[in-house]
């Protein structure tokens, strides 16, 4: 099945995700090309901790975050407040939402995405019940989606929040970014083995579908080598012999400027092409979001 980029709108109107919005702590709507509409984020990192250091991440560490408690009263008066702002309209009288197309003026999900790993955060479990509150009582017809890198889905509390998403219309993005090692580890730039990511796929896709998202990249001026590009479609064909539930491959790349910079984006054509060859190799659903 092929899936894109939205025609109908300029990639440009994608190009920021502030993750500050008026008097926000925790909560910031944006345009997500790949939500195909609002996706109001959630950041449980304002510590700016990961235990990742994605070369593609535009999250400036050198300045150190906040590293207060989660205040979950705020969160859930923010939450509450800007679902009752997308759901009214009102967002797009907002100058950073006024140029959306009529196509996207909708309220795809609550996401649980920010400045940092949001699983790794000790409050993660209740946040994800006080959005399940909300999107209840507020907006059923939405999803709650928690955006991963998959770290730390062999922790017994990131798999009891796990239950709750289950519960509430909750979908998991994760991240696979490499099919080797070696290009696992000159992206990610991580202490936590590519094996555990691997390891922590099939635990959750073996629970419930998921959705793999994929940023494919020019390093120093080179896009991903055919090798590596085989040996990403050979991982994804391993997790879903073994018994994993894919129900989506998101194949995109660069979209927003990273703090590295010789790290570039790959152009549509490679994007497209790419993703073809997921398609090919591994008869999943694939999108491309160049």
């Amino acid at each position: 099945m092929d899936e894109s980029f939205p025609p109908a709108a300029s990639p440009g109107l994608f190009a920021a995700h502030p993750r500050a919005f008026e008097q926000n702590r925790y909560v910031y709507p944006v345009l997500s090309r790949r939500s195909g509409g609002i996706s109001i984020g959630v950041n449980l990192n304002l510590d700016k901790a990961c235990n990742f250091d994605c070369i593609y991440c535009q999250v400036d560490r050198s300045e150190k975050g906040s590293r207060e408690r989660i205040d979950l009263d705020r969160l859930v008066q923010e939450l509450d407040a800007t679902v009752d702002l997308v759901a009214s309209g009102r967002i797009y009288d907002h100058p950073q939402f006024s140029q959306t197309p009529p196509a996207l003026r909708r309220l795809n999900d609550v996401a649980f995405s920010g400045d940092g790993e949001p699983t790794t955060c000790r409050r993660f479990g209740d946040a994800v019940t006080a959005a399940a509150e909300v999107r209840r009582h507020r907006v059923d017809d939405a999803k709650l989606v928690l955006i991963t890198n998959a770290s730390t889905f062999h922790r017994p509390r990131v798999q009891r929040a796990l239950e709750i998403l289950d519960a509430n219309h909750g979908e998991i993005w994760a991240k696979l970014d490499a099919g080797t090692e070696s290009c696992y580890q000159l992206v990610a730039r991580t202490a936590v083995r590519f094996q555990r990511i691997l390891d922590n796929l099939l635990l959750a896709a073996r629970v419930r579908p998921i959705v793999i998202q994929s940023l494919f990249l020019r390093l120093r001026g080179e896009p991903p080598p055919p090798a590596e590009q085989e040996a990403y479609c050979q991982r994804l064909r391993e997790l879903v012999s073994a018994g994993g539930r894919i129900k989506l491959v998101q194949v995109h790349t660069i979209a927003r400027t990273p703090v590295e910079t010789w790290v570039t984006p790959l152009s549509r054509e490679e994007v497209e092409s790419l993703a073809e060859l997921v398609r090919q190799r591994t008869g999943l659903t694939v999108a491309a979001y160049a």
